[in-house]
């Protein structure tokens, strides 16, 4: 594979519509730190795509002929494929919202994004941040506060406070250990912690639940 430019974020282009990757690529490929690296028109595609490339972000899609968009979430996953995804669907029912984040997705909007907004969601995820159609997260604050019996913010003692405030900033393990002047290991000791406190699966929902209760930024 030829060298990259590495200030440059590369993405994939994941959907079974070819009119909406042109379209996404047209968009895309004006924006001075996006690079279009590849194109794949169904999940199973997008995986082994996403395993050749290696790209930074991919846009994918939900509904798809095939492997769909979660399936194909779980299986990046089972890889630890290192790319952040970001799901751009038209299908607008939340309730695959849900199914998407706990496969792995690092956000959910819809087509009808404004495109300036959608290269601005491509930078956020690819920071690490959790970004969420504004529509979609009340839906999971709501279906979060009627079916779970989580804990309080109570629970946490005050450094998993600080430790939860920065996961919902989006920090990795090594940022919360430089930021907070601990080891690694025992910031990864804080977020095992968290998510059993919490009764949550993943960094995805511990932000999601952070903010929820006003913890971070």
């Amino acid at each position: 594979m030829a060298d990259h430019d590495p200030s440059r974020i590369r993405v994939l282009l994941v959907d079974d519509h070819q009119v909406v990757r042109r379209g996404l690529r047209t968009f895309l490929e004006v924006q001075d730190d996006i690079e279009v690296v590849g194109e794949a028109s169904d999940g199973e595609e997008g995986v082994a795509r996403a395993e050749e490339l290696r790209p930074d972000v991919i846009l994918m899609d939900v509904k798809m002929p095939g492997t769909d968009g979660i399936e194909a979430l779980r299986r990046l996953r089972e890889l630890a494929n290192p790319a952040r995804v970001l799901i751009v669907t038209s299908f607008t029912e939340q309730r695959t919202a849900v199914p998407a984040l706990r496969a792995g997705a690092a956000g959910y909007v819809y087509k009808d994004i404004d495109p300036d907004a959608l290269a601005g969601a491509i930078r956020s995820v690819r920071a690490g941040h959790v970004l969420l159609q504004p529509e979609v997260a009340q839906a999971l604050l709501s279906q979060e506060a009627q079916s779970s019996a989580a804990g309080r913010p109570g629970s946490l003692t005050d450094r998993e406070r600080e430790v939860l405030g920065l996961i919902a900033d989006g920090r990795s393990n090594r940022e919360i250990a430089r930021a907070l002047v601990l080891s690694e290991k025992t910031v990864k000791t804080h977020v095992s912690n968290i998510l059993m406190k919490l009764d949550l699966s993943d960094r995805t929902q511990a932000a999601l639940w952070a903010v929820r209760h006003g913890i971070g930024e």
